[in-house]
């Protein structure tokens, strides 16, 4: 998860010149305020103060916000939040105001954190904000996670509401991470609790055996589908096609949030997947096709170089863009870590020596090594399996309300930005990139003439 991977994605973004087809923003920084339209106003505040200098005086917090092994607490962990945060909130807002078809914040998808804590290196679940800013222009929201982990903490946040459905695609089994997202799971301990304090105890029934389909409103709107090792791109995409054309077909979305995490590609250093970058990719081209507002963002993975083709080639595909062997190309990947290292092409001589060898150089890797591993272990899903788990799903979008409504109500705001007075500025004090973008005008905002508001000449 380390922002290395980001850099290498932006680097290949730039070399394939796939920045030039789309416009680029720099997110605000998201605002304590803003976090805490989904997360507890402690638990963000707790973030906002705790460091790795003062993080021992606080031992009992960090047992109670789940802060410490999967979750470290590092420098600028705050701020790191708050720009993850700040693109997907961002990016939602473009698509309500119809200001773009698309948005894509590589940087998000941190989809494990929940309201009160931390999990699995996730500590503001920017999808929830996202999917809530959505939510103020349209009555239904589609997410879809193909992340090789089950995306809980997203699910978790919707679980009671027909207004959102996810659909989880991931591994399930073998104590792997989190332990949740099977179709038929029983809902562990912690979680009876915690929808035992949040409801009436009356309301709804949360004793052991029940679903984890989601309940009261949002019973049926939470669908998973649980995986086995080894899945390749035939068994997957197929299931996925077949699944989620029903699920558009049924629900009817206004909008759809995807999240890409990597780590079910092949290869990956905690993945379980057969998964190809076509086959990965194959899943953003067929959800591009219902032409529905879509924000796509990343995940997991944590084989990066990987990590970087695929963003890469999805990125082409949501620009309508095929890139020249996208999937075998390594020179341009090569060529982004050389530069990211302070490296000079002329110093290996690159035209010289192939790519796969170069980058052995480059990222110091034994010769018995690949840099790209496409070892493929057995696929445990048998046909039987996966038409099991198909037919489960099929069954309980048969038992949903088609295309729920949504009364009317007054929308909220889009957004909450500080005010600040420029005469109360210290010049002295330097000032972020972010802070400076806020107080740019842009170059249309006055005009001469009858084009001016304020009726006053411009000079």
């Amino acid at each position: 998860m380390k922002p290395h991977r980001l850099c290498m994605t932006h680097h290949l973004v730039l070399s394939y010149d796939l920045h030039k087809k789309m416009e680029i923003y720099r997110p605000h920084k998201a605002y304590p305020v803003e976090l805490a339209q989904f997360h507890s106003a402690d638990y963000v505040e707790f973030l906002h103060r705790i460091t790795p200098d003062t993080q021992h005086l606080f031992r009992q917090e960090l047992t109670k916000y789940n802060l410490g092994e999967d979750c470290p607490v590092f420098e600028n962990l705050f701020e790191f939040c708050q720009i993850y945060a700040g693109g997907t909130i961002d990016a939602a807002r473009r698509l309500n105001n119809q200001l773009c078809d698309i948005a894509i914040n590589w940087a998000g998808g941190l989809h494990h954190a929940k309201k009160c804590e931390a999990s699995g290196f996730c500590y503001i679940n920017d999808l929830v904000l996202g999917i809530l800013e959505l939510l103020k222009y349209h009555a239904r929201v589609l997410y879809i996670d193909i992340d090789v982990h089950h995306g809980d903490g997203v699910e978790e946040a919707f679980y009671f509401t027909d207004r959102v459905m996810t659909v989880s695609f991931h591994k399930f089994g073998d104590l792997f991470f989190p332990g949740t997202g099977d179709v038929k799971v029983l809902i562990n301990v912690f979680l009876c609790f915690l929808y035992l304090y949040l409801l009436d105890a009356n309301t709804t029934d949360l004793s052991p055996g029940a679903l984890e389909i989601g309940e009261r409103e949002g019973k049926f709107y939470a669908i998973n589908v649980p995986l086995k090792d080894g899945i390749d791109d035939t068994s997957f995409t197929r299931l996925f096609k077949t699944i989620i054309s029903k699920v558009v077909e049924t629900y009817a979305p206004g909008a759809i949030v995807l999240q890409c995490g990597a780590d079910s590609l092949a290869g990956d250093r905690l993945g379980c997947f057969n998964l190809s970058i076509d086959g990965h990719a194959e899943c953003v081209r067929f959800v591009k096709k219902f032409n529905l507002p879509l924000l796509v963002t990343g995940g997991g993975g944590y084989t990066k170089e990987n990590v970087a083709r695929c963003w890469t080639v999805e990125t082409g595909i949501l620009l309508d863009t095929e890139l020249p062997n996208a999937r075998l190309d390594t020179f341009k990947l090569s060529l982004a870590r050389a530069n990211q290292h302070g490296l000079s092409c002329e110093i290996y001589g690159l035209y010289d020596i192939d790519p796969t060898t170069f980058l052995r150089m480059v990222c110091n890797l034994p010769d018995d090594v690949l840099p790209f591993s496409l070892i493929e272990q057995e696929n445990l899903n048998s046909k039987s399996y996966l038409s099991t788990i198909k037919m489960q799903v099929l069954e309980n979008l048969r038992s949903i309300q088609h295309a729920p409504s949504v009364q009317m109500q007054e929308v909220p705001p889009d957004f909450y930005i500080p005010e600040f007075d420029e005469d109360e500025q210290n010049p002295d004090e330097r000032m972020d990139q972010h802070t400076q973008d806020k107080q740019i005008q842009r170059d249309d905002e006055f005009y001469e003439g009858d084009n001016d508001n304020d009726h006053m000449d411009v000079g």
